[in-house]
C-alpha cells in the first residue's frame, strides 16, 4: 500500500496565505486584526511555541502583543489582566498560553475570556455552541486536523473514527466536530466547504481504556494525542490496513521531537498518516491565525471575502 504523508506545514502555508490577503483587505477598512497572548511563568517550551505563534502573526500582518507574567502571579492578578484585554477594542483574541502554574484555576481564568475574543475555543460557551452545531470559534488542534482531512479529501462520513484523548483541548472537541459536525457549519474561510462530510461513528479511548489494541485495530480514522513516546505508542501492527493515522501527540526526547506513531512501521499500512514535526502543529498554529481573523470580522462587522475552495481544488499542489 502506498502511504500518503500529510504535509502540514505545505497546507499551513497555503492557509496563512490566504489569511494574509484577508488581513490586507481588512486593513483596507481600517480594522488591524489582533492578538493578544499572556504567559504565567518561565515554562521554555511555552515560549518557544510563542515565538512561533507570534512570528505567524507577523507573517500575515497580524498584530501581536504578549504579555509576560512572574510565576508568582496571583490568580485575581491575571484575571484583572484578562479583562483589561477584553475592554480593549483594539485587541481581537486572546489567548493564555498553558499549562497554567498551580494554584491558578484554569477554569476561571478560561471563563474570564470573553467568548468573543477566545480564539483556543475554550470559553464554556464556545464549547457549549460546538455540541449545537453553531461554533464560530473551536479549538485551533481539531480544527487543524479537520482542515488538513479536508484538503487530502479524506470523508469520514460513515467511518469509525477512534480519537486517543479526552482532553478539552483536543478529544471532546474532536468528538463532537467528527460525529456530528453539518458541513455547512464547517467554518475555514468561508461556510460553503463541503469537501468533508462528517457523521462518523467515534470512540474516545484514553489512559484507562482497557485492551486499546482491540480498539485503534478496528479505527478507519486514528487519532492520537498522548505526547508520553516512552510510555505509549502506536505501531504498524496495532492500525488496520488502509486506516488514515493522524498524530497529535508531542514527546521531546534528547532534544528532538516525536510523536506518537513510530512513522516507519506504520508506512505501508496507513493510507494517509501525518508526521511529527511538520503535520497536525502547523496546522494548529494556521487556525490560531484564522479564530483571530474570525473573531477580529465578528466584532467589527466585517465579512471574509475569499474562501478555500481554489487552494483544495489545487490538486498539482498535493
Amino acid at each position: 500500500m502506498i502511504t500518503t504523508i500529510m504535509d502540514g506545514r505545505k497546507v499551513a502555508e497555503h492557509v496563512r496565505n490566504r489569511i494574509g490577503e484577508e488581513v490586507r483587505i481588512f486593513e483596507q477598512n481600517g480594522v488591524k486584526p489582533c492578538l493578544a497572548t499572556v504567559l504565567v511563568g518561565e515554562d521554555a517550551a511555552s515560549k518557544i511555541y510563542l515565538k512561533i505563534k507570534h512570528s505567524n502573526c507577523q507573517e500575515v500582518g497580524i498584530q501581536s502583543r504578549n504579555y509576560q507574567l512572574p510565576s508568582e502571579t496571583e490568580e485575581r492578578e491575571l484575571i484583572d489582566l484578562i479583562q483589561e484585554l477584553n475592554r480593549d477594542e483594539a485587541v481581537h483574541g486572546i489567548l493564555v498560553q498553558l499549562p497554567i502554574p498551580e494554584g491558578i484555576d484554569g477554569y476561571r481564568v478560561v471563563e474570564s475570556i470573553s467568548a468573543e475574543k477566545d480564539v483556543d475555543g475554550l470559553h464554556p460557551y464556545n464549547t457549549g455552541r460546538i455540541s449545537y452545531r453553531k461554533y464560530d470559534l473551536i479549538p485551533c488542534t481539531p480544527k487543524g486536523i479537520m482542515t488538513l482531512l479536508n484538503y487530502y479529501k479524506v470523508s469520514v462520513a460513515g467511518k469509525h473514527a477512534v480519537i486517543i484523548n479526552r482532553s478539552n483541548l483536543v478529544g471532546k472537541p474532536l468528538y463532537t466536530l467528527i460525529s456530528r459536525a453539518d458541513p455547512a457549519q464547517l467554518l475555514f474561510l468561508n461556510t460553503d466547504m463541503l469537501l468533508l462530510n462528517s457523521d462518523a461513528t467515534v470512540t474516545i479511548c484514553h489512559s484507562r481504556t482497557q485492551d486499546l489494541i482491540s480498539y485503534t485495530r478496528e479505527a478507519d480514522i486514528l487519532i492520537t494525542a498522548v505526547g508520553n513516546r516512552l510510555d505509549f505508542m502506536i505501531r504498524g501492527e496495532m492500525i488496520k490496513p488502509g486506516a488514515v493515522v493522524i498524530d497529535a501527540g508531542i514527546s521531546k526526547i534528547d532534544g528532538k521531537l516525536y510523536g506518537d506513531v513510530n512513522l516507519d512501521s506504520v508506512i505501508g499500512r496507513a493510507s494517509y498518516v501525518t508526521p511529527v514535526p511538520g503535520g497536525v502543529g502547523p496546522m494548529t498554529v494556521a487556525m490560531l491565525l484564522h479564530n483571530t481573523l474570525i473573531a477580529a470580522g465578528k466584532q467589527t462587522g466585517l465579512e471574509m471575502k475569499y474562501n478555500l475552495n481554489g487552494l483544495w481544488n489545487r490538486a498539482e499542489e498535493r
